[in-house]
């Protein structure tokens, strides 16, 4: 491997707003906001770790200085990646966009000495465009300091703003933006970007490791191509499905099956003999625990919306069953029991004791009327 290697995250990161992957919304408004030169002075994008806040701000920050590929250009949603401004903000040294990271410039003086260098004129572009990341973590007088320049900042200078914890941002900021919530990726999504992304590098891989891969990304695109990035290393070229379980430190099918089944049957000694199999095998029961939620999510999409999980899916034939096994009402209860065991874990004396807890308790409150085996007592 070359050492200039770069990790899938920086390489496929989007340079035009056509390749951002699930954040339509957010797109159309700011493209067609450009295209009419409705152009707010200050914007605030909110959303978890790595669903697209930065790239969107940087795009922006092309599609406002963009020089086009003749030098002609104006603000456009096109930006023209070829142009001294694209490429220069691509590359990190466009001296017109700044990106601040308000967790460690967090200070009054900090933030005075922004807002006085962006009194003067762009020296490269027409715009200059501050980018301040996580600016929830400014000091209450920071944002105070800012207030004025927010409202009326200069007529070449863009402020971009990006969080998130909006809940922690001022009200008196949050009014001189124009807000836009970047939602969670979702688990198809994820996929099929990996999927993009693999097919151009030439990688083989099988659709179901991509699925848990995009589970444990948890909304993330770029904690999604992280876990990518270690899959491919860890399963040495092609991303299998029993290696990204292995790597993932994830319940294997047979075992989760083997747990619902058993909860279903009422069977305590084969829940506590699966339990057992696990902690030998050094197995995470705080990531079992999660695959369980899933499960019986899954599982109660199916009793209630048939054909909500794909027939392709290698999984469907056991949750079908279980679907049928289990009522309605045993599988809320249950759903709800694995995500307090969740919450628990970390009160358990250790970690099996809490999991096995959850699944005694999933038995001992088990809805009136359903079947509970008989506990096998010791020979006498």
């Amino acid at each position: 491997m070359s050492s200039n290697y770069q990790v899938l995250a920086r390489k496929w990161r989007p340079h035009d707003f056509e390749t951002i992957v699930g954040q339509d919304h957010v797109v159309t408004a700011i493209t067609r906001a450009l295209d009419e030169k409705r152009l707010h002075h200050a914007y605030l994008f909110t959303g978890t770790r790595g669903v697209g806040k930065t790239t969107i701000s940087r795009i922006f920050a092309k599609a406002l200085n963009c020089q086009g590929a003749d030098g002609k250009g104006d603000v456009t949603s096109h930006p023209c990646g070829v142009c001294p401004a694209c490429r220069a903000i691509d590359e990190g040294r466009f001296v017109d966009y700044i990106e601040m990271d308000a967790a460690s410039n967090r200070s009054v003086e900090d933030m005075t000495a922004l807002l006085e260098r962006a009194m003067y004129a762009p020296t490269e572009g027409r715009f200059k465009v501050y980018m301040i990341d996580e600016v929830h973590m400014l000091s209450s007088t920071a944002f105070n300091a800012m207030l004025k320049t927010l409202e009326e900042p200069p007529e070449y200078v863009k402020f971009i703003l990006a969080t998130t914890d909006p809940q922690k941002v001022p009200v008196t900021v949050l009014s001189r933006c124009l807000q836009f919530s970047l939602r969670n990726m979702t688990p198809q999504g994820i996929v099929s970007h990996m999927e993009t992304i693999l097919q151009a590098e030439g990688i083989e891989y099988e659709v179901g490791a991509l699925r848990l891969l995009a589970e444990g990304a948890r909304g993330s695109m770029r904690d999604g191509l992280s876990l990518l990035d270690q899959a491919i290393a860890y399963c040495g070229g092609a991303v299998r499905l029993q290696p990204v379980r292995d790597m993932l430190g994830m319940s294997g099918s047979e075992m989760l099956f083997g747990l619902l089944n058993a909860v279903a049957d009422g069977d305590a000694a084969g829940m506590i003999r699966i339990a057992d199999d696990m902690q030998t095998q050094s197995l995470s029961f705080a990531q079992a625990m999660r695959d369980l939620a899933a499960a019986l999510h899954r599982i109660a999409l199916m009793q209630r919306v048939p054909g909500a999980v794909d027939a392709s899916d290698p999984d469907h034939a056991g949750l079908a069953a279980l679907a049928a096994k289990m009522s309605p009402e045993e599988v809320q209860l249950c759903y709800q029991i694995a995500l307090h065991g969740r919450n628990d874990m970390g009160l358990a004396p250790d970690e099996y004791a809490g999991f096995t807890m959850a699944l005694l308790r999933m038995l001992a409150f088990r809805p009136a009327g359903t079947r509970m085996n008989a506990p096998v007592r010791a020979p006498a």
